[in-house]
This record gives structure tokens, C-alpha cells and sequence, in this order.
């Protein structure tokens, strides 16, 4: 998702454009790779020393319900990335130790509804953890 997109839905949405919000935006514009609140806290709070972390969460919270950020938990605890191309089906392998990932442009649902006769999905998330390979040599 770029930038743009990311404005244009959140001004469909009556959301005002802020500073904290641009510059979170921009934070994950840039990153491939999934994030904590912390580690976004910690970049804002060398411009803006008085952020709380409440208004980094509550953006990320809201950023997510709308679309613009992926959620994912790793080891208990809730990270975001940037949302990828709408119109592009695929899933994630995600590194539980730096947060990067990469696309899975299969899609297994294909073989498991095969086993769900009568039944009516409505979605589904598929993501694989494990290790990178930098993370794996480090």
C-alpha cells in the first residue's frame, strides 16, 4: 500500500491528517518487515519526546481495523507492516526474530476446502514462522 492509499482511506474514514499519523506512515512506508509498537515508539520519540504510547497503539489499532496495516502476533505480542497489494491473494513466511517476510503466492485453501463439504468459509490467514536466512547465520 503506498502513502497515498494509506491518506485516502483514512480521510474516507474522517480521519484528520496529523503529524504522529504521517509520521508512522512514513516509519512503515519504508520497513518490509513486521513491527512492535515499542520499536515504533522508539523511533518517534527522538522527534517527538512526549509521544505516549497509547497514541502510537491507538493509531496502530485503527491503521489495522482499516486496512492499512497487517496484524500478526509473534511470541505474544501484536506486530504490524504495512498492508501488501489488495488485489494480489498470497500469504506470509514471517522470521519470529527480525520480522521480515516473505510472499507465499500459493494459497493452500485450495486443497483444505476440499475436506469441508456443506461448509461456507469466509476468510481465512495463513502464515508460516520460522527463521530467515540471515537470522539463521546470525
Amino acid at each position: 500500500m503506498t502513502l497515498d492509499e494509506a491518506w485516502r482511506i483514512l480521510q474516507a474514514n474522517q480521519f484528520k491528517r496529523t503529524k504522529n499519523r504521517e509520521t508512522i506512515l512514513e516509519f512503515f512506508a519504508d520497513k518490509d518487515r513486521y513491527l512492535t509498537a515499542m520499536e515504533v515508539r522508539n523511533f518517534m520519540v527522538i522527534n517527538n519526546p512526549g509521544i505516549s504510547y497509547d497514541t502510537i497503539y491507538r493509531n496502530l489499532t485503527t491503521f489495522a481495523e482499516l486496512g492499512i496495516l497487517e496484524e500478526t502476533e509473534l511470541n505474544g505480542e501484536r506486530h504490524f507492516r504495512m498492508q501488501c497489494d489488495h488485489g494480489v491473494h498470497h500469504h506470509h513466511f514471517i522470521c519470529t526474530d527480525c520480522g521480515k517476510t516473505r510472499s507465499i503466492p500459493h494459497c493452500p485453501m485450495e486443497e483444505i476446502s476440499v475436506n469441508l463439504p456443506g461448509y461456507a468459509v469466509e476468510g481465512h490467514k495463513f502464515e508460516i514462522y520460522g527463521k530467515c536466512p540471515l537470522c539463521i547465520e546470525a
